[in-house]
């Protein structure tokens, strides 16, 4: 069975910076097109960049500048580094990944993790 796993969520005061991990497990391949979103209390759950196979990467343009995603192909974890926090970053962070397992390609999204900026 393939999950995804975030980690590295928290509490920072703002312009700090946190490191936001998706690690893949269970019969996984390779893992494609991965997404990080994210949903404040309240508000629609909203993608915040994205990175496909060859490493094109997309952002929003609220976290444009300040947020870098990557990957870690051998690994078949993505992050998405977090600098300069405002107090609106705060959300729940979910990764979204499509991930081949030797016969389909299933999307699948982590259990998300907390991300709070204070002021």
């Amino acid at each position: 069975q393939v999950q995804l796993v975030e980690s590295g969520g928290g509490l920072v005061q703002v312009g700090g910076s946190l490191r936001l991990s998706c690690a893949a497990s269970g019969s996984v391949l390779s893992v494609n097109h991965l997404n990080w979103y994210r949903q404040a209390p309240g508000k629609q759950r909203e993608l915040v960049a994205s990175i496909n196979g060859d490493g094109i990467t997309n952002y929003a343009d609220s976290v444009k500048g300040r947020f870098t995603i990557s990957r870690d192909n051998a690994k078949n974890t993505g992050y998405l580094q977090m600098n300069s926090l405002k107090p609106e970053d705060t959300a729940v962070y979910y990764c979204n990944a499509a991930i081949y397992d030797g016969v389909v390609t299933r999307m699948k999204w982590g259990q998300g993790t907390q991300v709070t900026v204070s002021s």
